[in-house]
């Protein structure tokens, strides 16, 4: 068994060359800080540009904190795992599949865990789905690429649009309802976090207003429901996590309509992690500072078994 310590050396990676890279490396500075402040010494900074990222000598750990592609699809834990460098958070074939959303999506069907009716279809073609709907590429975070219909005369520009992501899609039908998201740290579900968009839908602009200059959002820890409704989510939320076989740590997002029904949308396996992120918000609601939870982290990620 391996041991963290002040003075392991940890990689920390951070960019990327997905369409997240920027919220990635304003996460990645925010760890770092808080690696700092908790006394690590030995931390290097690594922004990634390729796909063989050179990982200094001597390296113990890598924290990851690349969001999106290569960082959070299974490419990055792949190549550590062939070098035999710890990481942080999900391994290889669990990552892979939580960010395919039709991998995810038969995941949850599977298991039973809540989530909305959906269907398949290549870029070319209309769905049967009737509207309103959601379209999305299968494997884009950050509800990059994703369009909401409403009406019919919108679907054909919308599957357009969402096809330059990717030659297939993932169309489901329309939940109203609170978005919500449920951070879990080692198999415990956190409190419940409302998030309440300023205009339209949580997508980048809402998500990163400093970076992409949207309307912004708001969040409400723990969130307004009900207690009997705080369950509910919170067990969909487990199930959607162990259908997949999360490894450390994970944020789900949840719908939770008028009537009380959660429905599971996707699991995030690097979710943000400046100190003004979901995750970090949910850990300070039980009392776990930005700080002790990167350390965190980083020492159930040492030990944990992958391949």
């Amino acid at each position: 068994m391996k041991t963290l310590t002040k003075e392991t050396a940890i990689a920390l990676l951070m960019g990327g060359p997905g369409s997240e890279r920027e919220v990635s490396i304003t996460s990645g500075k925010a760890v770092l800080e808080a690696l700092q402040q908790e006394g690590f010494t030995h931390v290097t900074p690594v922004v990634v540009d390729s796909e063989s990222p050179v990982i200094p000598e001597g390296t113990e750990l890598c924290y990851n904190i690349i969001h999106g592609t290569y960082g959070e699809d299974g490419g990055l834990q792949s190549y550590l795992e062939k070098l035999g460098i710890p990481y942080t958070g999900a391994g290889s074939e669990t990552s892979r599949k939580c960010f395919d959303k039709v991998l995810t999506k038969e995941a949850f069907v599977a298991a039973g865990v809540p989530t909305p009716a959906s269907e398949v279809i290549t870029a070319d073609q209309m769905p049967s789905i009737p509207v309103p709907c959601v379209i999305k590429p299968p494997c884009e975070g950050s509800s990059v690429g994703v369009q909401i219909v409403k009406e019919a005369a919108e679907l054909a520009p919308a599957v357009a649009e969402a096809g330059k992501y990717g030659k297939t899609l993932l169309v489901e039908e329309f939940i109203q309802g609170k978005e919500l998201t449920v951070a879990i740290f080692n198999g415990e579900a956190l409190p419940v976090i409302h998030i309440c968009p300023r205009s339209g839908f949580y997508d980048m602009n809402n998500k990163y207003p400093s970076l992409y200059g949207g309307a912004g959002s708001d969040y409400i820890c723990p969130a307004d429901i009900s207690e009997e409704e705080t369950k509910a989510v919170q067990q969909a939320a487990l199930a959607a996590y162990h259908a997949l076989n999360v490894e450390v740590y994970g944020r789900v997002d949840v719908l939770l309509t008028d009537d009380g029904k959660p429905y599971v949308l996707e699991i995030n396996t690097i979710p943000g992690m400046t100190s003004a992120s979901l995750f970090p918000k949910a850990a300070k609601a039980v009392g776990i500072s930005f700080g002790e939870l990167c350390t965190r982290i980083a020492e159930i990620s040492l030990n944990q078994p992958r391949g």
